[in-house]
């Protein structure tokens, strides 16, 4: 998490990032016994500066093209959706810090 933070810092002021937190393609638990723990771990313990979507049914997911959880959407002033990213693995990282870099025409610790 302290990568999101970390671009969220960066790149926070050129984009909005969203996390998706869904359970496409797995065990479908009812919204209330999710909420509270996802609302806990956001809030509480990882302090994310960006929102946090719940996706249960996993209508977002199939309308996104969420491959899993976790998931990034980037989105433009305005709204549009520049890129969305599966995972949290160093690639998925990277690839998102590219694609950062490359929207905003920022390089990290290069202004």
């Amino acid at each position: 998490m302290a990568f999101l933070k970390r671009l969220h810092a960066e790149f926070g002021d050129s984009v909005t990032l969203l996390a998706v937190h869904t359970s496409y393609g797995h065990r479908l638990l009812p919204r209330e016994d999710v909420v509270p723990t996802l609302t806990k771990f956001a809030r509480d313990y990882a302090k994310l500066p960006c929102p946090v979507a719940l996706d249960v049914s996993g209508d977002l997911a199939r309308a996104w093209q969420i491959e899993g959880t976790p998931h990034w959407l980037a989105f433009a002033p305005g709204g549009a959706l520049i890129r969305s990213v599966y995972g949290s693995q160093d690639n998925a990282q990277t690839r998102l810090q590219y694609l950062l870099e490359e929207w905003t025409g920022r390089r990290e610790g290069v202004d």
